[in-house]
């Protein structure tokens, strides 16, 4: 006797089935109206209904995957599959092509004029965070280099996990001395390094080179003569490495009046695309870290830089 097999309806693996009311495995199979175990008088009721009956013994719930998770107040981005030939943390860059940078705002600095550690958080376009990144520097190398400190940023995951690691050398960052200039090291997982964000000389534009492991170029980011701006973004073009293809784009994104006066937390955009290398697309959230502290981190003056002959 052939079974009954009724043509499932869009979206669904059985017409008669709706989500979370499948028969559990084990009891009958077969279409119509099912009892649900255990519950006294509930009678028999179709699929439609939507309250929820406890699971029979023996039989484990299944897990709901693919879900954001929520921790410390943030919601996170759910975990995704692993990849092969993927650094492990960075499988949540296969599924995105944009990222946001938002760094968070510190009282005590606003109040005090004392620098603090710089926190980020990395969120996908949903707002989900991705990443939380954070600065990993002492009390007297915030407040006497300023801007051009050296640093360590560490970018963990949802589980607290140290996935991607910045290290950025004592360097000058000026047109003058183009013999040592601005780099960054990028490391993932931590101590393994995938790629190098390297500021190339040029008089009059922000100019870096994103290059692999292997120290072989990549692509290129060029910058705008004059790195300020009132009521607009400030982009920074990624391009191919003959500069002829636009590839992606790290902008400075206007934040307000207010915010940009007072603070000098700033919040950063990073598109690219969707097949490009995991490994690539950590470097170019490196160089979006490295710029914002070349050109949009207040010195002790309380002002920022305009460009690179500064």
């Amino acid at each position: 006797m052939q079974a009954y097999n009724p043509a499932p309806a869009p979206g669904f693996s059985n017409a008669d089935y709706a989500p979370g009311n499948q028969v559990p495995y084990g009891y009958p199979q077969a279409p119509g109206t099912y009892q649900a175990p255990g519950v006294a008088d509930a009678g028999y009721y179709g699929f439609q209904v939507q309250a929820a009956s406890p699971v029979p013994p023996g039989f484990a719930a299944p897990p709901i995957q693919n879900q954001p998770i929520m921790k410390e107040g943030a919601i996170w981005m759910p975990v995704p599959p692993a990849f092969p030939n993927c650094p492990p943390g960075l499988e949540y860059l296969t599924q995105i092509d944009q990222i946001l940078i938002h760094q968070q705002i510190e009282l005590l600095e606003i109040l005090t004029g004392f620098e603090t550690k710089n926190k980020y958080e990395i969120k996908n376009t949903l707002g989900q965070r991705v990443y939380f990144a954070e600065e990993d520097t002492d009390c007297c190398t915030r407040n006497c280099c300023g801007p051009s400190r050296p640093f360590t940023l560490r970018i963990t995951d949802n589980l607290g996990h140290e996935v991607i690691t910045l290290q950025r050398p004592l360097r000058c960052s000026s047109c003058c001395f183009p013999c040592c200039l601005q780099e960054l090291e990028v490391q993932a997982p931590p101590g393994t390094p995938v790629g190098y964000v390297v500021q190339n000389w040029h008089p009059c534009l922000p100019k870096f080179t994103i290059q692999d492991e292997k120290r072989m170029d990549i692509l290129k980011i060029a910058g705008p003569c004059v790195v300020c701006s009132c009521c607009e973004d400030i982009n920074f073009e990624v391009k191919s490495v003959d500069e002829t293809c636009a590839v992606g784009r790290i902008s400075k994104q206007w934040t307000g009046f207010l915010k940009e006066a007072v603070t000098d937390a700033d919040n950063f955009g990073i598109t690219f695309p969707m097949d490009l290398d995991v490994k690539i697309k950590a470097v170019m959230i490196g160089a979006c870290f490295l710029i914002d502290f070349m050109f949009f981190e207040h010195a002790a003056d309380k002002k920022q830089r305009a460009g690179v002959w500064q």
